[in-house]
């Protein structure tokens, strides 16, 4: 029996010998070993295979493609038992990894078994991943919150998503019996929770997925209908401002929903005079809730049948350019506009809101989107050219994110104008509080409806891979079928934009229902099981781990009752 053991072991040995350093996604490049190229699987829900010199994947890609599906299928991602031959694997450099925020990157091509990108360039790419639509509505949520309470709530979310991302890195790492160099989030989810585990992160993942895009289809909806009315007023010398409550100087800020009690409106101005039969006209077939969303549909849902988005991927760039100019835009209007704040503690005045208010959740909603990158952040880091940086590499990217959120989110508070406005005013997308004449909310209006017009196919591709992968097991099994899915997802965008279109509101739902599995429960639970199995379990982490899953079940439950 003795000599069986050892046998075993010398085996063991010589098998973790003959595979020297494997590196990241488990590809080595030793030139000795006659499987160096040994290939690896990625679950579609982080990584999906795109042809960069041409826009539809080609037969013989496809044909790959399927093939590693069903070798991946025979076998769990950790055994070696079955593995795909060489021949079927696509090239590392044709892979790209997706945000559900609306990001994606092309993964560099490995040597020696690393990844190519500097820390540096590791930061910058989780900031720039977690950089969405959320940003818009950070000073509607400060105000919501009260001003000191926003600022806390901004640093304390921003420290208990960046521990339970940090949870989620070492998720792998607490299982020691396999090999788990390749595996994404949902394999972790899959081993600890079977099938379960598999099935809800992928719920929770479109969740956060068709919440982005109806939020996207609420926003450009508005963007293409301020864009339009600015043009039509600047042709027929319309001064937009003098129909609505407004700031009388060159920096005119304005209060949109000043009739209706501060709650957010989506009708249009109609405007009526001298002979405005053209005004009418104009307001007839240009409506924000009533014709634009359905423009939209011309435009958008023929980008969505595509069968490769890598033409859209090359306008990623455009993201931060946007973030980039709204920080400049926000400066500049806080440098014309100036600082404007009382500090009431409890009771709000005529022009002030109080410093305490009871609606913080609609704020810690919000940021849990906002600060969500949770289900793809172990794809972001495989590419880290120096592994041991990943923590602190993933912590400066989470101070800069919360830097950036209070910037936009201070000034755009600060500086709104009371009196003679209230910041009650402040709406969920602070650029309604520019009129659509200024030319500087105009062009930052431009930047994002392009932005996000060349973003939205790529987050209906992902949509598409994660859903229809699952069910059929081909991301295209049909145009029928891929033509249904995005009806509905585009039905659902132009329902929101016509009946509520309300960015605050829809952000602050998805971001706790998907927050509650992927940031809150998941990894605190899979911590506190690891520890379990390993008899390293105590008291105090026990009822840190299960008060932070309590602080998710409370903030989804909140969201209904504010």
């Amino acid at each position: 029996m003795a000599n069986v053991d050892s046998e075993s072991r010398d085996l063991l040995v010589t098998e973790v010998d003959y595979e020297i350093d494997p590196g990241p996604m488990n590809i080595q490049f030793d030139s000795s070993d006659p499987r160096s190229k040994r290939p690896f699987y990625i679950e579609p829900t982080n990584i999906v295979n795109v042809n960069d010199t041409i826009q539809r994947i080609s037969d013989h890609a496809s044909a790959l493609n399927k093939r590693i599906h069903y070798y991946s299928r025979l076998t769990a991602p950790a055994d070696k038992a079955l593995i795909a031959p060489d021949h079927v694997v696509p090239a590392p450099e044709e892979c790209y990894v997706y945000s559900p925020l609306g990001s994606a990157y092309k993964l560099q091509c490995y040597t020696e078994g690393y990844g190519k990108n500097t820390s540096l360039v590791t930061i910058f790419m989780i900031w720039n991943t977690m950089m969405g639509t959320s940003i818009l509505s950070i000073p509607w949520g400060i105000k919501q919150a009260g001003f000191t309470t926003g600022i806390c709530v901004i640093l304390l979310m921003g420290l208990l998503t960046l521990y339970c991302c940090y949870r989620v890195v070492k998720s792998r790492s607490m299982i020691p019996s396999l090999d788990t160099t390749t595996w994404e989030y949902p394999d972790v989810c899959r081993y600890y929770f079977g099938t379960f585990g598999q099935w809800s992160s992928l719920l929770f993942s479109l969740v956060s997925l068709i919440g982005a895009m109806i939020v996207y289809w609420v926003l450009m909806s508005n963007f293409l209908f301020n864009t339009g009315e600015f043009i039509f007023n600047f042709i027929h010398h319309i001064n937009d401002t003098d129909y609505v409550l407004s700031t009388n100087d060159s920096n005119p800020v304005i209060c949109p929903n000043a009739k209706s009690g501060g709650h957010p409106d989506n009708s249009s101005v109609i405007i009526f005079y001298g002979n405005g039969t053209g005004v009418e006209q104009f307001e007839k077939w240009w409506n924000k809730s009533k014709t634009v969303p359905f423009y939209l549909i011309a435009l958008l849902l023929p980008l969505l049948n595509f069968k490769s988005p890598s033409f859209f991927s090359k306008f990623n760039i455009l993201g931060t350019v946007s973030v980039l100019y709204l920080i400049f835009l926000v400066t500049l209007k806080a440098i014309q506009l100036g600082f404007h704040l009382e500090f009431h503690w409890f009771i709000p005045t005529e022009f002030f809101v109080s410093e305490i208010r009871f609606e913080f959740p609609q704020l810690t909603g919000v940021l849990t989107l906002a600060f969500f990158i949770h289900n793809c952040i172990i794809t972001l880091l495989k590419n880290n050219k120096n592994q041991e940086n990943n923590v602190r590499d993933l912590s400066i990217a989470y101070m800069l994110v919360t830097l950036t959120y209070l910037y936009i989110g201070i000034l755009v508070f600060a500086s709104f104008p009371s009196p003679p406005l209230s910041k009650d005013c402040i709406e969920q997308n602070f650029l309604d509080n520019f009129p659509s004449s200024d030319i500087l909310s105009f062009i930052a209006r431009i930047f994002l409806l392009f932005q996000m017009m060349t973003v939205y196919p790529l987050l209906g591709y992902l949509a598409r891979v994660q859903l229809l992968g699952h069910i059929f097991g081909d991301i295209y099994p049909s145009i029928f079928h891929v033509l249904v899915l995005n009806l509905i997802i585009v039905g659902a965008g132009v329902i929101m934009a016509c009946f509520y279109p309300n960015i605050g509101g829809i952000i602050r739902y998805s971001g706790a229902a998907c927050g509650l599995a992927f940031v809150f429960i998941y990894p605190s639970l899979i911590y506190i099981i690891s520890l379990y199995q390993e008899d390293r379990l105590t008291w105090p982490k026990l009822t840190f781990h299960t008060f932070i899953i309590i602080l998710g079940l409370a903030n989804l439950v909140a969201q209904f009752f504010m």
